[in-house]
């Protein structure tokens, strides 16, 4: 199972509008890197809803019910069924994302314009965390040293 995170501008289609729906295809997507994304996603795939514009933050998760769909009349444009699975008990702003250094190299930091991105798991268990109002994710940490007596 993948981890996604796709982008849309709530004036378009909110997260609130999904839920009314119960499922949707995910199209309209024109960046080549977004496209070959899209065109990886597969049934069980869990994706995070993002909303741009004057929001900017991570709202919903979503689930891919299906393969891409491929465009009848563009072969290059795809389509991926998705359906809701929950809105986020508090939406994780871009400006929260930022303001953490463990973000620093996703390309939801990095390349703003991207609309459809993987998430590595670890990214993921971190937006939850704070989408539940804690701010740490359990961690292995090395245990500290307990320091030897001198002889």
């Amino acid at each position: 199972m993948a981890l996604w995170l796709f982008k849309q501008e709530p004036d378009c289609y909110p997260y609130a509008q999904l839920e009314a729906d119960g499922q949707t295809f995910w199209d309209g997507v024109a960046n080549p890197l977004a496209l070959k994304h899209l065109r990886t996603c597969v049934a069980g795939d869990l994706v995070f809803f993002y909303h741009t514009g004057d929001e900017k933050a991570v709202v919903g998760v979503m689930e891919v019910t299906g393969p891409p769909v491929v465009d009848a009349d563009d072969p290059k444009e795809v389509a991926v069924p998705l359906k809701p699975l929950r809105k986020l008990a508090n939406p994780v702003t871009l400006a929260s994302i930022k303001a953490d250094p463990v973000f620093a190299e996703w390309e939801l930091v990095k390349q703003s314009r991207l609309s459809v991105m993987p998430v590595p798991p670890e990214l993921w268990a971190k937006v939850e965390a704070l989408a539940a109002g804690t701010t740490a994710v359990a961690e292995s940490k090395p245990k500290a040293k307990k320091a030897k007596p001198k002889k």
